[in-house]
C-alpha cells in the first residue's frame, strides 16, 4: 500500500461505512417494487415532483459538477459559473416549458424512442448507438474520480479502487433499478450540501472572507512566473466576458462562445435531449409534475457553484501543491499518484482544513456524488441498450421479465466497460475539457436534429440520420484538428467551437436534405411536432386550479428572474 493522500480515523471511516449501508438498504427496499420493466426502467411513473426534481440535480452532481467545476474554479476563477447560469438553468426551463410535454404525453421510455417516432429507424439507430458509447465515456469519468478518492483514502492502487468502486454502484442499480438509483440522488444531494457547505464557509474563514480571497488571486496572479498559463487576476474575479474560460481574446467573440457555443448548442443539447436527465422527470407521477422537475430542479442548481467553484477557487490560493502548480510548478502525490492536477484541487482543501468528522462527512458527500453521477449514466444505459437496440434490432417480441434480465445485465455489463473508459478520463489533468468534447460529439447535433424537427414538420427522416451523423462527424473533425495543432484555443474553447459546428452543420445539411425527400404525413405528427399537437395534449386540466406556486409558468417565470439577477451580480 502506498501514503494515502487523505489523514482519516476511525471516526471518517464509521460515517463513510454508515452512508454505505443506508446507499445498499435503499436499494434492497426498491428491489421489493420492482415487478416489471417499466418499474425497473422508469420507477413505474410514479414519483413525485419534489423528488425527480432532487434526482434530476443530483444526477448531475456526479464528476462533472464536483471535481470538474471545483478544478476550473481553481484554475479559471468566477468564469466557470457560467456552467450554472448560462449553460444550465435557462435549458432547464426550457424542457420544463416547453420539451417535456412531447417526452412525457408520447409516452416513451427513451429519447432514441422519441427519436423513432419522429424520424423512423435511421436516427433512431444512430442516436441510440452515440448515446450508449457517451454513457460508457461519462460513466468512466465518474468511475476515474471514484477511484482517486478511494485511492486517497485507502492509498490502494487505482485498478483496485476502480473495481470496488464500480462493485459498489453494481450492487444498488442491479437490485432496485431506477426506483434505488432516483431515491438514493435524493440522499446524496442532502449528504453533498452538507458535506460542501462546510468545507466553502471554513475555507473562506481560512483566507480572510471573499475579500482575503480576492486579494491572495490578484497577488499571485500578479507575481506569478513566466512558467505559469494562470489567466489575469481581473479574468479571474469577473464573470464576464470570461476570456479565461472561452479561450477568445476578443471581450465580443468571448461572450458570443459563451452565450452561443456554451449557453445554446452545448446547454440545450444536454439538458433537452440528455436522456440521463429526461429519464428523471419521465419517473414523476403526472405531466404537470414531469413539467415542474427541471423548474424545481433550478433553484438548487443556480446556488450550487458556491459550494464546487467557490472552495476551488480557495484551494488554489491556500493549498500548497495547488499554490505551485499554478504558478506552472509540477508537485508530486496527488490522488491519481502521477502528479497533482487541477482535479485534486477539492480533496488537497479538504485535506488542509476539515477537522475528522467533517472529513469523513466530506469523503461521503464525494462518494455520493460520483456513485450518483455514475448510476445516472449506468441506467440511462440499460434502459436504451435493453429497448432501443436489444428489443428493436436483435431480438424482438420476447417477454417483459426477459427484457428486465437484459436491463440487469446490461448494467454489469456496462460498469465493466466503464473501468477501462475510466483510464481515458485518468488522462486529462482537468476533467471538464474531455467532457465538454464529449457532449460536443453527442448532444450538439442531437439537439439540432431535435429542435428542428420539433419545430418543422417538413423535416424528414432521411435528413434526421444524415444531419446527425454529419454533425457528429464535424464536431470529431474540429477536435481532432485542434488536436494536430492546425489551431489553437485555451479554456474549452475547442470543446465550444465544435459544439456550435456541429450544429450549424446538423441544421443546414438537414434543410437540404429534406427539401429533396419525403417528409411524413401531417396525421403521424401529433405529439412530435408543435404546430400538430393540441395544446391541450401539452398541459395538464388539473394544473390551473393549483396555486401559484404549484404551476409550471410561474415557478420557470422565478426561476428566470432569479438567475439573470446573479448574472448581473458577478
Amino acid at each position: 500500500m502506498s501514503d494515502t493522500l487523505i489523514d482519516a480515523n476511525w471516526l471518517d471511516y464509521l460515517l463513510v461505512a454508515i452512508y454505505f449501508a443506508f446507499v445498499l438498504g435503499i436499494g434492497v427496499m426498491a428491489r421489493r417494487s420492482v415487478s416489471d420493466s417499466i418499474d425497473f426502467f422508469l420507477s413505474g411513473r410514479s414519483l413525485p415532483a419534489w423528488v425527480t426534481g432532487l434526482a434530476f440535480i443530483s444526477a448531475n452532481l456526479g464528476a462533472v459538477e464536483i471535481m470538474g467545476m471545483s478544478a476550473n474554479g481553481a484554475e479559471l476563477g468566477l468564469p466557470t459559473f457560467h456552467y450554472f447560469w448560462v449553460g444550465a438553468v435557462p435549458a432547464m426551463l426550457f424542457l420544463g416549458v416547453v420539451m417535456m410535454p412531447f417526452y412525457y404525453g408520447s409516452k416513451v421510455r427513451s429519447v432514441p424512442e422519441f427519436m423513432f417516432r419522429r424520424f423512423g429507424t435511421g436516427a433512431h439507430l444512430v442516436n441510440a448507438i452515440s448515446f450508449a458509447v457517451a454513457q460508457l465515456l461519462i460513466a468512466g469519468v465518474n468511475l476515474a474520480l471514484l477511484a482517486g478518492i478511494v485511492r486517497a483514502l485507502l492509498g490502494w492502487p487505482i485498478w483496485v479502487s476502480l473495481i470496488v468502486a464500480g462493485a459498489v454502484v453494481l450492487s444498488y442499480i442491479t437490485l432496485g433499478g431506477l426506483s434505488a438509483a432516483i431515491y438514493n440522488e435524493v440522499l446524496q444531494f442532502f449528504v453533498i450540501v452538507a458535506s460542501l457547505l462546510p468545507l466553502t464557509l471554513i475555507g473562506l474563514h481560512r483566507v480572510g472572507g471573499w475579500d482575503g480571497m480576492t486579494e491572495k488571486i490578484t497577488a499571485a496572479a500578479d507575481g506569478a512566473s513566466s512558467a505559469s498559463d494562470a489567466p489575469p487576476a481581473s479574468q479571474q474575479l469577473n464573470a464576464w466576458p470570461g476570456e479565461a474560460l472561452s479561450g477568445f481574446d476578443s471581450p465580443l467573440l468571448s461572450v458570443i462562445g459563451i452565450v452561443f457555443g456554451l449557453g445554446f448548442v452545448l446547454s440545450f443539447g444536454y439538458w433537452t435531449t440528455n436522456f440521463v436527465e429526461v429519464q428523471r422527470a419521465m419517473a414523476s407521477d403526472s405531466i404537470s409534475a414531469a413539467r415542474k422537475t427541471p423548474i424545481i430542479g433550478a433553484f438548487p442548481k443556480m446556488f450550487v457553484p458556491f459550494i464546487v467553484i467557490v472552495p476551488g477557487m480557495v484551494s488554489a490560493v491556500l493549498v500548497a501543491e495547488m499554490i505551485e502548480l499554478k504558478n506552472g510548478g509540477s508537485p508530486e502525490g496527488g490522488a491519481s499518484g502521477e502528479g497533482v492536477a487541477y482535479n485534486d484541487a477539492l480533496l488537497l482543501l479538504m485535506r488542509d482544513v476539515l477537522p475528522n468528522g467533517l472529513l469523513g462527512l466530506a469523503i461521503a458527500g464525494l462518494l455520493a456524488a460520483f456513485m450518483a453521477g455514475m448510476a445516472a449514466n449506468i441506467s440511462a444505459f440499460n434502459t436504451v441498450f435493453s429497448y432501443d437496440l436489444w428489443q428493436r434490432y436483435i431480438r424482438k417480441n420476447h417477454s417483459d421479465d426477459y427484457y428486465l434480465r437484459i436491463g440487469r445485465l446490461a448494467t454489469v455489463g456496462a460498469t465493466v466497460i466503464a473501468i477501462f473508459t475510466a483510464q481515458i478520463a485518468l488522462g486529462y489533468d482537468n476533467v471538464m475539457n474531455y467532457l465538454q468534447t464529449l457532449f460536443g460529439f453527442f448532444n450538439a447535433p442531437l439537439f439540432a436534429t431535435f429542435i428542428l424537427g420539433m419545430f418543422w414538420k417538413r423535416m424528414t427522416p432521411t435528413a434526421g440520420w444524415v444531419g446527425l451523423v454529419a454533425g457528429t462527424l464535424s464536431a470529431i473533425a474540429v477536435d481532432r484538428t485542434a488536436a494536430a495543432g492546425v489551431f489553437e484555443l485555451s479554456g474549452q474553447g475547442v470543446a465550444f467551437l465544435a459544439a456550435s459546428v456541429a450544429f450549424v452543420v446538423d441544421i443546414v445539411l438537414s434543410v437540404m436534405v429534406s427539401l429533396v425527400t419525403k417528409p411524413k404525413p401531417a396525421s403521424e405528427l401529433r405529439g412530435l411536432v408543435y404546430s400538430e399537437t393540441p395544446r391541450e395534449d401539452l398541459v395538464d386540466p388539473a394544473e390551473a386550479a393549483r396555486p401559484w406556486y404549484q404551476r409550471t409558468l410561474p415557478l420557470a417565470g422565478i426561476a428566470l428572474a432569479m438567475v439573470i439577477a446573479l448574472n448581473f451580480a458577478f
